[in-house]
């Protein structure tokens, strides 16, 4: 029988994603394995693929459509099987058999799964919402069709979100981080399409429960005087007359979130040294003179901060709220300024590789950067994040921990610098500046200077990083 291709679930913490481009075009024949779109979430653009083989009949969503994990994006067919079956599930969904369309689709059948309960639009007979919650932009849910709501839902319950009266429609991550809370989900007005609760909405909550007044008094108390008026929110960007304004990528909002909740939540320390890289780069010279691969000083760098965090097991953690998580391997991220933004490529395992073979594991995470071609599980992990920015002649610098790493290695540009050696004479070496950025709540400050120690003793000492 016709099968629906649904949005997948690329991300643990995605509620919807974008669907950037298809791959096929209806009446495409497909293999399983074969892939159907690119699809943006905040962190990366996954290819998804198909897992049967047949022949698309349908496309439900149009390109750019922003849709919610677990909708109906396509509609395919067995090899051989009658298209009059997929037109039977196209017109179920309301969609013309073209898809594509920008109108919201009507709802398929329920199968009582999670996943159909997601509400995309009430019926017009449901209560008026309060003017106070946000409205959802129109193209939130262009495109993207329309999951039945439950009866209960749609009996006059008094909240989009079925509040006690039937089904709480929530994402997963909205469902987790209210319980985290001690909030109770129904309880959430949701901003999502159709009312669904999503992320941003328990954190809402949550800030509100902080900030919410004390009690009411009772019947024979005074009434309480009436909240102050918020302050007027500033002008948006875009109102100011002249200026650009650049829309916000879902990556730039990611970017955004994450790293201002780091220097929030996470108290930062700062280790800083200054390494002499005239040994490494006599080596690296000598070993780009005989191999076929060009090897680069972070290469070296990358490869000495994996073997220290095998050294200093106690820094090779990330910090959860039950406990301290140690590192079987190490898996070190290296930050790409790609075409896209900032992203950070887990290389795992770096003790197993050798030199050469870490060189084209980062060579080839750069190019998928750039392409938007980098896996959701390659961007999650490691306890450790290095950034290097002395290409660009930055000398020095301190970079935010990417969490829930335990921290991030600033690297900075190599510079010819007087020294002065052990017998007293001044000599210029090539230096090289870190500052290691630690979180303090996993990591004290004696365990990271161990690490930055040992990492300082491996790069000035090269051979040990290739042995």
């Amino acid at each position: 029988m016709a099968t629906l291709f649904r949005m997948p679930g690329v991300s643990a913490d995605a509620d919807e994603a974008v669907l950037e481009a298809w791959s096929v075009k209806a009446g495409a024949t497909i293999s399983s394995g074969q892939a159907m779109a690119s699809v943006e979430t905040e962190k990366a653009v996954v290819e998804v693929e198909s897992d049967i083989d047949g022949v698309v009949h349908a496309l439900l969503v149009a390109d750019g459509a922003t849709v919610p994990v677990g909708d109906p994006i396509a509609v395919l067919l067995a090899e051989g099987e009658d298209p009059a079956e997929g037109d039977k599930l196209v017109a179920q969904l309301g969609v013309g058999s073209g898809g594509g369309s920008d109108k919201p689709a009507a709802a398929e059948p329920s199968t009582g799964g999670e996943a159909d309960a997601a509400v995309k639009s009430a019926p017009e007979e449901a209560a008026a919402p309060d003017p106070s919650t946000p409205a959802v932009p129109a193209e939130v849910s262009a495109g993207a069709p329309a999951a039945p709501l439950s009866p209960a839902a749609g009996a006059g319950a008094p909240s989009t979100n079925g509040g006690s009266h039937g089904r709480v429609f929530a994402s997963p991550i909205a469902r987790k981080l209210a319980k985290e809370a001690g909030l109770d989900v129904a309880d959430i007005e949701g901003t999502g399409p159709g009312g669904r609760i999503v992320r941003d909405d328990v954190r809402k909550a949550v800030e509100s429960a902080k900030s919410a007044p004390a009690p009411a008094p009772t019947p024979d108390a005074p009434a309480p005087q009436s909240a102050p008026a918020p302050a007027a929110a500033a002008a948006p960007a875009v109102s100011r007359p002249g200026w650009n304004a650049v829309p916000h990528s879902k990556l730039r909002k990611l970017v955004a979130s994450r790293l201002q909740a780091s220097k929030q939540q996470a108290p930062h320390f700062y280790l800083r040294t200054s390494l002499q890289v005239d040994a490494l780069l006599k080596l690296r010279a000598e070993l780009n003179a005989v191999s076929t691969t060009r090897l680069s000083v972070n290469d070296f760098l990358v490869k000495a901060a994996a073997r220290a965090l095998l050294d200093v097991p106690d820094m090779n953690v990330v910090w959860s709220e039950d406990a301290v998580l140690q590192a079987p391997t190490a898996d070190v991220a290296v930050a790409v300024a790609s075409e896209r933004g900032l992203v950070t490529p887990v290389i795992s395992d770096i003790g197993s590789l050798s030199l050469s073979s870490l060189s084209g594991r980062i060579k080839d995470a750069v190019a998928r950067a750039n392409a938007g071609k980098l896996q959701q599980s390659e961007l999650e992990g490691g306890t450790l994040t290095i950034s290097n920015l002395g290409m660009f002649g930055v000398e020095e610098f301190d970079a935010i921990i990417n969490p829930p790493q335990a921290g991030i290695l600033a690297v900075g540009a190599a510079t010819p610098t007087p020294v002065v050696t052990d017998k007293g004479k001044v000599k210029v070496r090539t230096i090289v500046k870190v500052v290691l950025s630690v979180d303090h709540r996993p990591v004290d400050g004696v365990v990271g200077a161990q690490w930055l120690a040992r990492f300082k003793e491996l790069v000035e000492n090269p051979l040990l990083i290739v042995v």
